[in-house]
């Protein structure tokens, strides 16, 4: 859905990054365990698929920002080796390039996505956790330990 929408409209990124956030906060209240754990249990491999697919859909969208973003440094590259006063080495131009504003700027975009992206890894990484606790308080209940506790 945001991902179509970025590429033809990089100006919606605000809109893809508040999304995801709001999404992040909904998505910690999903980590917790408590109450019923046969309701855990049941709603655990569709809340898992769904920020799987969230997850999938800031990565792509992250790898299209790095691709422009190569594009952008690309273009400066070349305009330091063939347009600046003196000649420079490709590191010189390199560095140069990477100096850019618009670089910059672009890198700091991407960083801002890839944080987002290492949230929701973060997410992902929870709920294998919960699914491990669960599994294992399960275990415990059928080898007669009903008591045990959260």
């Amino acid at each position: 859905m945001w991902y179509s929408k970025v590429i033809q409209d990089i100006t919606v990124l605000p809109d893809f990054l508040e999304f995801y956030r709001s999404e992040l906060a909904q998505a910690k209240l999903e980590i917790a365990i408590k109450g019923n754990l046969e309701k855990h249990l049941a709603a655990l491999p569709g809340i898992t698929e769904h920020r799987f697919n969230q997850l999938q859909e800031i990565e792509a969208v992250l790898n299209y920002l790095n691709i422009q973003l190569r594009k952008i440094r690309r273009k400066h590259f070349q305009n330091y080796l063939e347009k600046y006063a003196k000649a420079l080495s490709s590191r010189d131009a390199e560095k140069y390039a990477d100096g850019e504003q618009e670089v910059v700027e672009y890198e700091e975009i991407v960083n801002e996505v890839a944080l987002v992206r290492n949230q929701y890894l973060g997410i992902i990484k929870a709920l294998e956790s919960k699914n491990w606790t669960l599994s294992n308080i399960v275990k415990l209940r059928v080898s007669g330990l009903e008591d045990a506790s959260i």
